[in-house]
C-alpha cells in the first residue's frame, strides 16, 4: 500500500519557510525561485487538505495546524539526515564526538592537550568544528561546545573550566626596547589590534588603571592566531589571553610587560546542548576535561 507522504521538495520548502517565515528567504536557503517556494506550499496544503500559512498584513505566519506540523517535519527532516550521513560514513552519527569551538580556544588550548583523550578513547571518532563566537550551541549540531562568554547560553548545561585572564606580550628585542616604562605611548609604541575583540585594550586600560597617551591604534588583525604571529615576529605589543601563548612564553619568544594578568570578567566553558548531555561520548569528554582545566588554573604572571 502506497505510503501517504508529500514529496520531499515540498516538505523541504516547508522546513525552510517556517523556519524563516519568509517566501523569498527559504527561496536564497534552498537556491530556488520564490515562486517556487509558493507552488511547493500550495503543492502541500493541497495534498494535506490543510492550510499551513496565513498572511496578517505584511507578515508570514503559520497557522496552528502550520505551527505543530513545522516541528514534526524539522523532526523527521533531521532524523532522516542523519541516517543519510550514517550511511555515507559506514557507522552512527552519535558515535562520534562532534566538538564545536572558536579557532583560538581550538588550536590553542584544545588541539594541545587533546591527545590524551584521543589515546584513552580510541573507539570513538572526534570531530572539531569551527564555532563562530555568538554560535548557538544548541542549533550548531555538536555534542559540546568550548566557548567564551558569561556562562549562559540557552537549551544547554554549562560548565566553567577557567577565567580568562590578559596580558600585554612583546617579542624579547621589543620589550628592551620599552623597558620598565609605566605608561603606554600609543604614538610611540607599536602596538597590535584585534579585529574580532576591538575593545580590548580599552578593557585592560580601564581594568588596571594604566595611565596612557595617543589614540589607541596600531595594526588590526583578523583573529588572535595573526595577532600572536604579529607579535613573535617583534611588530608590536599583543595583548593576549595568557593560555593562548604557552609555548611562546615557554621558548622565550614572547615576554609579558606592565605588570601582572588581569582578569576580563568572562570565562572559558564547557557547553552541553541539553539533548546531547547523557551521550556516554560526552559524558567521558566531560570527565576528561575537568582536570584539564584545573591544571590551566589562575596565571602566576
Amino acid at each position: 500500500m502506497r505510503r501517504f507522504l508529500p514529496s520531499l521538495s515540498a516538505l523541504q520548502a516547508f522546513d525552510s519557510a517556517a523556519r524563516h517565515l519568509n517566501f523569498t528567504r527559504a527561496a536564497e536557503d534552498l537556491m530556488l525561485t520564490q515562486s517556487g517556494i509558493s507552488r511547493q506550499i500550495g503543492n502541500l496544503e493541497t495534498y494535506l487538505g490543510v492550510r499551513l500559512f496565513e498572511r496578517v498584513g505584511s507578515r508570514l505566519v503559520l497557522t496552528d495546524a502550520g505551527r505543530a506540523y513545522a516541528a514534526d517535519v524539522q523532526q523527521a527532516l533531521d532524523r532522516l539526515e542523519e541516517v543519510s550521513i550514517d550511511a555515507v560514513r559506514g557507522r552512527k552519527a552519535n558515535a562520534a564526538l562532534m566538538i564545536g569551538a572558536q579557532p583560538a580556544f581550538a588550536t590553542r588550548w584544545l588541539i594541545p592537550r587533546i591527545a590524551d583523550f584521543l589515546a584513552a578513547n580510541r573507539t570513538t571518532p572526534v570531530e572539531i568544528t569551527e564555532l563562530p563566537a555568538g554560535a548557538d550551541p544548541a542549533e550548531a549540531q555538536v555534542d559540546v561546545a568550548l566557548l567564551r562568554g558569561l556562562g549562559s547560553w540557552r537549551n544547554s548545561r554549562t560548565m566553567e573550566l577557567f577565567r580568562e585572564e590578559l596580558a600585554v606580550f612583546a617579542a624579547p628585542a621589543l620589550a628592551a626596547r620599552i623597558g620598565t616604562a609605566e605608561t603606554i605611548d600609543f604614538r610611540t609604541m607599536p602596538t597590535l589590534q584585534n579585529a574580532q575583540r576591538p575593545s580590548l585594550w580599552l578593557s585592560w586600560l580601564r581594568t588596571t588603571g594604566r595611565t596612557f597617551d595617543g589614540a589607541i591604534q596600531g595594526l588590526r588583525l583578523a583573529h588572535s592566531e595573526m595577532v600572536i604571529r604579529a607579535a613573535v615576529e617583534g611588530i608590536g605589543l599583543a595583548l593576549l589571553p595568557v593560555h593562548y601563548v604557552e609555548r611562546e612564553r615557554a621558548a622565550g619568544q614572547l615576554l609579558p610587560l606592565f605588570g601582572a594578568p588581569v582578569r576580563t570578567g568572562e570565562s572559558y566553558w564547557l557547553v552541553i546542548p541539553e539533548d546531547r548531555i547523557h551521550r556516554e561520548n560526552v559524558t567521558r569528554f566531560r570527565a576528561w576535561i575537568a582536570p584539564q582545566s584545573r591544571a590551566t588554573g589562575p596565571s602566576t604572571g
